[in-house]
C-alpha cells in the first residue's frame, strides 16, 4: 500500500487494522528465524506509528511511504537470504551422489 501513490492514510488504517485483527485472532506461533522476529516487530511498530497515533494524516503518511517501503525491502532482502542459503544447499547435497 506504501508504493501505490493512491492509498491515502484513511484508506491504509482501515485495510491495516483488518490485517491487524486477523493476525492477532491467529494463534501464536514462536518462531526463531531472524526474519519472523523483525517482520513481528515491524508490524507492531507500523502499528502504533499508524493506527494508534492521533497525528495520522495524509501529510504524515506521506512522508513515511519511501522510509517504509525501504524497510518492507530490507525485510524482503532478509526473507530471500535465508531461502537462497537453503537452496543453495540442497543442490550442493543432490550433486554428491554423482560422486
Amino acid at each position: 500500500m506504501f508504493r501505490d501513490e493512491q492509498v491515502l492514510a484513511l484508506d491504509f488504517i482501515v485495510k491495516f487494522k483488518q490485517l491487524k485483527k486477523k493476525f492477532d485472532e491467529k494463534e501464536a506461533v514462536h518462531l526463531e528465524s531472524e526474519y519472523h522476529q523483525q517482520l513481528k516487530a515491524y508490524i507492531e511498530e507500523l502499528y502504533a506509528q499508524t493506527c494508534l497515533s492521533e497525528e495520522m494524516d495524509d501529510a504524515v503518511f506521506e512522508s513515511m511511504r519511501e522510509v517504509q517501503t525501504s524497510r518492507l525491502n530490507r525485510l524482503q532482502k532478509l526473507k530471500n537470504r535465508t531461502s537462497y542459503k537453503k537452496d543453495k544447499h540442497k543442490s550442493g547435497a543432490r550433486d554428491e551422489d554423482w560422486g
